[in-house]
């Protein structure tokens, strides 16, 4: 057995000498979506690289603190920013975070990106609910010797993604009258962007959206038992849709563009999921 699930307990102990709070929900805030967890009142915030074990962000438009705070009188503890295969952490790092959520306590988990659309339906700001994945990352967290502290060897996928919190989502947003989509998420390892070609390929085999992040924190979170809920934005329209180039600057001008209908959403979901988990 290796020492994750220890340094896991090490992190969490020391997260929770930082606050009285204790959240049940934990969010991961993607490119540009961070500045929602400045709003949180009653917060600490707590840069990355001073929580044992924890990984430091390098990519652009991530803020790389985890903060933990009240939204109303919801606790929540959310991550600005998130780590990547492609900064050359491997999985058992990109997914420490979530195994340390699940040594908080944490019982669900809202997770966010940026991703490209493939589905032609989808607009540039789309926001779209993620109800599968296809993991072309070629590495999963769980691969070696299973933890069974964590949870079982051969976890189930079938329910990756709640559908009960799939639907509040979607209820919240015919309530909010924005439009949201749904879609089956492609990760890739990254860090340059698809070939039209393999863009080609990717909705011949059935996804929607592609990025480079998300899909193995969410294997991690459901081999702990966390359910989930995961919501793109679409950012840019992936390689070979439009013929232009696609650029990260793009994707953080989109993101702030749709914060506020991203925001609005994530405050009409929260308190049906809090109730989930309580």
């Amino acid at each position: 057995m290796s020492d994750e699930f220890t340094y896991a307990e090490s992190a969490a102990a020391f997260i929770l000498r930082q606050t009285p709070l204790r959240p049940r929900i934990a969010l991961v805030l993607g490119s540009g979506l961070g500045g929602f967890a400045d709003e949180l009142t009653e917060s600490v915030k707590i840069p990355y690289a001073e929580i044992p074990g924890f990984p430091s962000s390098t990519a652009v438009g991530h803020a790389g603190r985890l903060v933990i705070g009240n939204a109303g009188d919801l606790p929540l503890a959310a991550m600005q920013g998130r780590v990547h295969l492609y900064e050359g952490y491997s999985p058992t790092q990109v997914t420490f975070p979530m195994r340390v959520f699940g040594r908080m306590g944490i019982k669900a988990a809202i997770l966010t990106n940026a991703a490209g659309g493939i589905n032609r339906e989808y607009g540039q700001g789309a926001l779209v609910v993620m109800t599968d994945h296809i993991n072309l990352q070629g590495q999963n967290p769980l691969a070696g010797p299973n933890d069974d502290r964590f949870g079982p060897r051969f976890p189930d996928m079938t329910h990756a993604y709640c559908d009960k919190y799939r639907e509040i989502t979607l209820h919240a947003a015919r309530r909010l009258g924005k439009p949201v989509h749904q879609g089956v998420y492609a990760a890739l390892l990254g860090p340059n962007y698809e070939t039209p070609a393999e863009i080609r390929y990717l909705r011949a085999i059935g996804a929607d959206l592609v990025g480079m992040s998300t899909v193995p924190e969410v294997i991690a979170a459901r081999h702990m038992g966390i359910k989930v809920l995961a919501i793109s934005c679409v950012t840019n329209m992936a390689a070979g849709i439009l013929d232009q180039p696609i650029n990260h600057e793009e994707v953080l001008e989109t993101t702030a563009r749709v914060r506020g209908d991203f925001v609005a959403l994530l405050r009409a979901v929260l308190p049906e999921i809090a109730n989930d988990v309580a």
